[in-house]
C-alpha cells in the first residue's frame, strides 16, 4: 500500500510554464517527456529546474526503444542519466516497446513511433536485459508502461499482465500502469464490454505481479475515428476510464496518477479539474484502507 499522502500530479507542457510558476498549484508533481530536457543549456531546462525547486518531477521518455533487439542507444541513455542526475526526479518511465532496429547493411533505423512487442520469452529477455541495463546506469528502478497499440504480433507465450508481470520479477523494475491505453486496447479489439475487459487485465495483473509493482498510473483522453480509436491524449478523461481507474487503486492501493494531456491542450485549469477528480478517487483509496476486492468499481 502506498502513502496515505499520495497526491495527483499534471503533465506539464511548454504552453503552461508560464502560468504553472506564477501560480505554483498545489499538485502531487508534474511529468515531463524527458527527450525534450537533455540539452542542459536551453531555456525549457531552466523551467524545468525551478520547477523542481517547488515541485517534484517526473521523469517519461519515449526514445529509450526498451524492446529493440539492438539494445539501448548509449547516447540516448547518456544524456537521459545526466538529466536524472541534474533533476533527481521522483520517477523515471518509458515504455515497453521498440522503436529502432539495424538494416542488412547495418544502417540504424528509427521508427516515428512506439511499436507493440510480441510477448514471448525471447521478446521477453531482450527487455529484461535492457531495461536492467537502464536502471544499472541510472542507478534506480525504472518504470515500464504497457502500450497502446494498433496491431500485434500472433506469436505469445504470456498474456499482456503475465508478461509485465515477469518483467518486473525478473528485472526488478515497476510498472507505470496506463489505464487509458488499456481502455484504447479494449476498444479496438472490439471487446464486448471494453470495461469489463480492462477490468480483467488489471485483475489478472494484481494475481501475478508482486505487491508494489504498479509505481504510477496514467490517465487521459481519448477519441474515436471512425472504427479506431486513438490515443492522441486530447481530451477529458472518460467516464469508462475513470471507473477502471477507480478498480485499479482498489486493486494496488493509492498510486501516484498522472493527467496526461498532449494535444489541444486546454487551460490549465482544465487540467487542474482533471486532477482534482483522480485526487478524490485517491482520497477515498487512502480512507478505505489497504487494496482490496474491486468489483463494485467495474460495475456498469
Amino acid at each position: 500500500m502506498h502513502s496515505t499522502t499520495t497526491r495527483a500530479g499534471i503533465g506539464l507542457r511548454h504552453p503552461h510554464y508560464a502560468e504553472f510558476e506564477a501560480r505554483r498549484p498545489e499538485l502531487g508533481f508534474v511529468e515531463v517527456h524527458s527527450e525534450n530536457f537533455f540539452n542542459p543549456f536551453d531555456a525549457a531546462t531552466a523551467v524545468l529546474q525551478s520547477v523542481r525547486e517547488v515541485c517534484a518531477v517526473s521523469l517519461h521518455g519515449v526514445g529509450l526503444s526498451l524492446g529493440a533487439a539492438t539494445g539501448v542507444d548509449d547516447d540516448h541513455l547518456e544524456q537521459l542519466a545526466e538529466l536524472v542526475q541534474r533533476i533527481d526526479p521522483v520517477r523515471v518511465s518509458d515504455h515497453a516497446c521498440f522503436a529502432r532496429g539495424v538494416l542488412g547493411d547495418a544502417r540504424a533505423v528509427h521508427a516515428n513511433d512506439l511499436l507493440p512487442l510480441a510477448f514471448t520469452e525471447a521478446q521477453l529477455r531482450i527487455l529484461v536485459d535492457n531495461v536492467q541495463r537502464v536502471q544499472q546506469r541510472l542507478r534506480r528502478p525504472l518504470l515500464v508502461e504497457n502500450l497502446s497499440s494498433y496491431v500485434g504480433w500472433r506469436e505469445a507465450d504470456w498474456s499482456e499482465p503475465a508478461f509485465l508481470a515477469e518483467l518486473g520479477r525478473r528485472s526488478g523494475c515497476g510498472l507505470l500502469l496506463d489505464v487509458n491505453n488499456l481502455m484504447v486496447n479494449a476498444k479496438n479489439a472490439k471487446a464486448a464490454d471494453p470495461l469489463r475487459s480492462v477490468c480483467d487485465w488489471i485483475d489478472e495483473l494484481a494475481a501475478l505481479a508482486r505487491p508494489d509493482l504498479v509505481g504510477e498510473i496514467h490517465l487521459a483522453g481519448h477519441s474515436e475515428q471512425g472504427d479506431l480509436v486513438v490515443d492522441d491524449h486530447a481530451d477529458v478523461v472518460s467516464p469508462p476510464v475513470w471507473m477502471a481507474y477507480a478498480h485499479a487503486l482498489r486493486r494496488f492501493g493509492s498510486v501516484p496518477t498522472l493527467i496526461e494531456w498532449d494535444t489541444d491542450l486546454p487551460s490549465l485549469d482544465v487540467l487542474l479539474g482533471e486532477a482534482a477528480q483522480a485526487q478524490a478517487l485517491l482520497d477515498e483509496c487512502a480512507a478505505r484502507g489497504a487494496a482490496g476486492d474491486g468489483a463494485v468499481a467495474c460495475a456498469a
